[in-house]
């Protein structure tokens, strides 16, 4: 294996994995992959082979780290290091988290009373990061008498979390504990924990347990044997029910329990009925059912706590075509209904004494908005963040009494951001089935439409997700620069409802990958930009996008970064002991059926690469990664090396340490990875400064 330049050569050299025959059987043709053994984790030589793609990527990098460092002064200089979240009252205390400059985790805090009372400081991760690599951050539930909070931790980036109790009065941590802990809500008791756990091979989360504080032991309440399905705890706001929602990607059950009551048993809402999907919450004397059954963008049904079979349904929001209805939030005086239109949320606040609708406006013709977190049940105001493109994450309460929005704060950019220099669109192309795929643009003014600027296109295009339009003070280094950023809210997603996630999962994944490769021509025929200006990126199934759009069209792209990619389709959906594999047939199908895998493998990154000429290509992972295992970027890396024809640069940059699917849990660290990516992407479009 070389891992560094000869005295006869000007450029260090690749690494090369050893090929080692893997051969197996399926449906009857046989298949063979030289790189199965990448999968060895323990194995020496697979370690030996990551360090040597990383010392590889290092010395093809050398000259690029003055820009990246630059880069992260730069991006860096644009935070305000300091800063304080907004408090959000539950019952006598005001929470908050703030940050110090120079570290790299958040503090929990609150305050009892007002912001001018002392600080309790409940959580401090930088306090528990000392002497760890990675820390991160699952579950945490205050008690309803904000006595205790129950807190989960990860330190090896596996989503593999501990739960610990707290009591808030001493500031001792309880012996009360459980391992890989998945989601904990508290009873009415304040001294009664429910928590599901993960199965330890495919962590699915699958066990619901009641557990007593001080007892020896934890009772099994449920354990959901389907592999189809995972499970996790919430309860409504009002306090007065605990849920189990059980969930598959098409299916959903709800089992329910009076949190007065921790000793009963979970009720069963409605039982499982294959594609119907519902979701319960609960307010005066009535449960609030959001569901598909006859409703494919879901309506919203009441149903009487006394007896909430179906034949009782009332509608509280019906259904429409055009608008999904992603939630509905209760309140003791308001009800808040989170819907989506045209790739754009927006928010209706329903006001119980009047039964009037009322729609809060927003400003700009693209943007996001999202709840933002009102746990009160009695609140007369409704909290939610608002961005886009061009203005910052910004906090907002809607009062109910007056139907005025109140700016409470709005992301400080240091460096004098002035957003009057930027512009944002929503534009439209046309896929070659004739659907009509929406795409956000940002860039600096002055950008000429003459097919000769740098442009930075964004997919990703699963699980129903909506891939959002928010403000990051990072990419005005881009924009900056002269390049323009598009979002390509392709198929698969939700941002036009129900009916496009169908039409890119499954036997129509396919649409996905041509909407975003249609979506790219058209920039490129509107001279937005040229195919040797354009760059692209995608991560964990986005990075299955770039992978299946850059086998279709190598032609098309300059460069692409692929972070957390899942490229590996076929090994990893053939192999049931992995980590999200089997309740993924929903999503990509089950390739054990033969119509399934013919489909799949069509579009599998890793089993179509072929001999022929790619562009520069970044792929990115952490060897702690749970969700898209490392071996399949490095693997894609390891045959793509004996087959491309182009000189074009393939680089593998894998984190040794530990680091999860989201890459370092540290925010230095993260912003330094980010200068990195935004380095080489730019370098690609000869943006070296």
């Amino acid at each position: 294996m070389v891992l560094i330049a000869s005295a006869l050569d000007a450029q260090p050299q690749p690494p090369a994995a050893p090929v080692k025959e893997h051969r197996e059987v399926r449906h009857g043709a046989a298949v063979i992959d030289n790189y199965y053994w990448l999968r060895e984790k323990s194995n020496p030589e697979v370690i030996h082979y990551l360090e040597a793609e990383n010392a590889y990527t290092e010395a093809m990098t050398k000259d690029l780290q003055p820009f990246a460092d630059s880069l992260y002064k730069e991006m860096l200089g644009r935070i305000k290091q300091t800063d304080l979240s907004v408090p959000v009252r539950r019952g006598d205390y005001l929470y908050y988290s703030r940050t110090e400059e120079g570290k790299q985790y958040q503090i929990q805090c609150r305050r009892k009373g007002s912001m001018e009372a002392p600080e309790e400081v409940l959580l401090d991760l930088n306090e528990l990061a000392k002497g760890q690599k990675f820390v991160g951050l699952g579950a945490f539930v205050v008690s309803d008498d904000q006595n205790l909070v129950a807190y989960a931790t990860d330190f090896v980036g596996f989503r593999q979390f501990q739960l610990h109790v707290k009591d808030l009065r001493t500031g001792q941590t309880l012996p009360d504990t459980a391992s890989r802990v998945t989601s904990v809500e508290w009873a009415s008791d304040n001294k009664t924990l429910f928590l599901t756990t993960e199965d330890e091979v495919t962590k699915r989360s699958d066990t619901l347990w009641r557990h007593t504080l001080g007892a020896a032991g934890n009772d099994l309440l449920y354990q959901e044997k389907d592999e189809l399905y995972d499970i996790g705890l919430g309860k409504s706001r009002d306090k007065k029910y605990l849920f189990l929602e059980i969930g598959a990607k098409d299916t959903t059950e709800f089992r329910f329990l009076r949190a007065d009551r921790p000793q009963d048993s979970f009720a069963v809402f409605l039982p499982r009925e294959k594609k119907h999907r519902y979701y319960v919450d609960h307010r005066e004397g009535l449960f609030y059912v959001r569901t598909n059954k006859n409703a494919k963008n879901f309506q919203v049904v009441t149903a009487p706590e006394s007896d909430p079979r179906p034949a009782n349904w009332k509608t509280f929001v019906a259904h429409q075509d055009t608008v999904l209805i992603e939630d509905v939030d209760l309140f003791q005086d308001f009800a808040v209904a989170v819907e989506k239109s045209e790739a754009l949320n927006r928010l209706r606040v329903h006001n119980f004494r009047t039964g009037a609708w009322t729609t809060i406006p927003f400003p700009e013709p693209i943007y996001s908005v999202r709840p933002g977190g009102t746990p009160e049940f009695s609140s007369t105001t409704y909290r939610y963040n608002y961005q886009s493109f061009i203005t910052p994450s910004s906090v907002y309460d809607y009062d109910m009494r007056t139907g005025q929005s109140h700016l409470l704060k709005r992301q400080e950019v240091l460096g004098g951001y002035d957003p009057a220099q930027y512009a944002s669109e929503r534009l439209w192309a046309t896929a070659r089935d004739g659907v009509r795929v929406p795409l956000s643009i940002v860039y600096k003014k002055g950008f000429t439409r003459d097919g000769k600027g740098p442009l930075f296109l964004y997919g990703y295009g699963s699980y129903g997700l909506a891939t959002p339009v928010t403000f990051s003070s990072s990419r005005l280094s881009f924009l900056d620069r002269g390049m323009a950023y598009v979002i390509a809210h392709i198929r698969g997603g939700n941002e036009m409802g129900e009916q496009w996630r169908e039409d890119g999962m499954l036997m129509k994944k396919r649409n996905t990958f041509t909407d975003f490769i249609d979506s790219a021509e058209y920039l490129v025929r509107e001279k937005w930009t040229a195919k040797d200006r354009l760059v692209i990126e995608g991560r964990s199934a986005g990075g299955l996008l770039m992978g299946a759009v850059v086998n279709l069209r190598p032609d098309l792209f300059r460069a692409v970064h692929m972070g957390v990619p899942f490229v590996d389709v076929m090994n990893t959906m053939l192999d049931a002991s992995l980590p999200l594999t089997v309740g993924e047939y929903l999503e990509w199908g089950n390739p054990n059926e033969k119509p399934a895998y013919d489909y799949m493998r069509t579009y599998s990154p890793y089993d179509n690469l072929e001999k022929r000429a790619y562009p520069a290509i970044l792929v990115t992972t952490s060897l702690n990664d749970s969700q898209v295992m490392y071996w399949e970027p490095a693997k894609y890396v390891a045959r793509l090396r004996t087959l491309k024809t182009d000189k074009n640069p393939l680089l593998l940059k894998i984190k040794m340490d530990p680091a999860g699917h989201g890459g370092a849990s540290g925010r230095y660290d993260r912003l330094h990875d980010d200068a990195f990516e935004a380095a080489w992407l730019m370098g690609q479009v000869g943006i070296t400064k």
